[in-house]
């Protein structure tokens, strides 16, 4: 490289377009130098022909000639800057599979640094230099680096997409205004961003509002789920317990039913055996006269036939059997007179059972304090007993005197009648002092 090129920046061979060092380098009448490539396209896209640095506008498009000189001078700098990058290539990271490269490297792409939103174009630490150091680049919009930047140019004026028409709902270049766009309400994308920022922000706030509603009627459900268990265990055990009252009854009933039966036969037994008793006692007799009356019918002595004969003539005297028998007993209603007396035992458990079942539902978790000296408290505070020893209390003119009692130290208001009697009246008074109005707990 010669003397005079050392005078001369690497900036001053790069195209303020592709921002890669010039490439048929070319001057249009406002002096300054681009790819041929680059402003032909940058002038295809656009309706006037413009300067991309000055910005100056001519009516014709001017004739392009690559400037020889220019062009020796920046295939040196491109030399200078590929081995540069290469060297530098090592320490930066190379683009993976996910990350966006870089869309001025040649070869082996590295990971893109920044976008640029003016250039639609990604670039490396190393290509991104220029933005940093160029007055015209540096006003270039950076952003973390992103692809598909094509995406974001008009489709139709192939401009940047920097505003957003809220009549249409929709983002679009500085030509849609003029156009398509003419009398719509058009913000700059930055404002409209911050607008539906700030709503998302809201409707973020709200779904984690619908989130925790969500969440604490999961927790409701668990909770229903769980006092749902408690209620089909609780139902279980009190059904378990009626059924099995009701088996001891029909249990009870049928051992009482076949103890009667039993009761009758063995009657009919005893009858019999004290029929049949007699009847042997009989024919033992019998049999003892039969004998006698043979022995004396083959007596030869006369004189002893004829004193005995009277008294063995006749039979000795016995009882009528003829209308004597032993009868079945009748069993004839005993059965349903069982059954009858098993549906009103029944009736009657039932009707207790669902008399305690239905004041359960009334029931309520109190915290007792005993007003008796001779009452014992369980350590939970639910369960008293009266005991032997008496306890040393100080006395109140408030305590109850004569009726073991207890207070409670929650206050709860209900009426329960069961059977005529009032399970639960009123207030029960704190066990604290209080000015509240007190009520007394009838004994049951």
């Amino acid at each position: 490289m010669s003397a005079a090129s050392c005078l001369l920046t690497e900036d001053q061979f790069l195209c303020s377009i592709c921002l890669d060092v010039l490439t048929d380098p070319v001057a249009i009448p406002c002096g300054h130098n681009f790819c041929k490539t680059c402003i032909i396209k940058h002038w295809d896209k656009n309706v006037l022909c413009q300067c991309p640095n000055c910005k100056k506008i001519f009516y014709t498009r001017p004739k392009l000639q690559v400037n020889t000189f220019i062009s020796e001078m920046a295939a040196q700098f491109r030399q200078s800057a590929q081995q540069k990058a290469s060297s530098s290539s090592s320490e930066q990271q190379v683009s993976k599979p996910g990350e966006v490269p870089c869309d001025v490297c040649t070869g082996t792409k590295l990971k893109a640094l920044k976008s640029c939103l003016v250039c639609l174009a990604s670039y490396c630490e190393t290509h991104l230099e220029p933005h940093l150091t160029m007055s015209g680049l540096k006003r270039h919009q950076l952003i973390d680096p992103l692809e598909n930047l094509e995406d974001r140019m008009c489709t139709k004026h192939d401009k940047l997409l920097e505003l957003f028409c809220k009549t249409d709902q929709m983002c679009v270049c500085m030509l849609c205004t003029v156009l398509d766009h003419k009398t719509h309400d058009v913000v700059p994308l930055k404002e409209e961003y911050e607008g539906k920022k700030a709503e998302l922000g809201k409707t973020d706030a709200e779904i984690q509002q619908m989130i925790q509603k969500r969440r604490l009627k999961i927790e409701e459900m668990k909770r229903s789920v769980e006092l749902s268990k408690k209620d089909a265990d609780r139902e279980i055990a009190a059904g378990v317990q009626v059924f099995s009252t009701l088996k001891e009854s029909v249990e009870r009933s049928q051992a009482e039913l076949i103890d009667t039966i039993k009761e009758k036969q063995r009657e009919t037994e005893k009858q019999a055996e004290g029929f049949i008793k007699e009847l042997e006692q009989e024919i033992s007799e019998l049999e003892e006269r039969s004998s006698e009356v043979e022995q004396l019918s083959q007596s030869e002595d006369h004189l002893h036939l004829l004193q005995i004969f009277p008294s063995l003539n006749s039979a000795p005297p016995t009882k009528d059997w003829t209308g004597v028998s032993v009868r079945p007993p009748s069993y004839e209603g005993t059965v349903r007179r069982a059954v009858n007396q098993l549906e009103e035992t029944l009736s009657k458990q039932m009707k207790t059972l669902f008399e305690l079942k239905r004041v359960q539902q009334y029931a309520v978790d109190v915290t007792l304090d005993p007003a008796q000296p001779n009452l014992i408290l369980s350590d939970d505070g639910n369960q008293v007993n009266c005991g032997d020893v008496k306890k040393n209390l100080p006395d109140n003119p408030e305590k109850f005197d004569y009726c073991a009692c207890v207070l409670a130290k929650q206050s709860f208001s209900t009426a329960v009648i069961v059977n005529g009697r009032p399970l639960g009246r009123g207030r029960i008074r704190p066990a604290e002092p209080s000015n509240q109005a007190h009520d007394w707990i009838p004994k049951l």
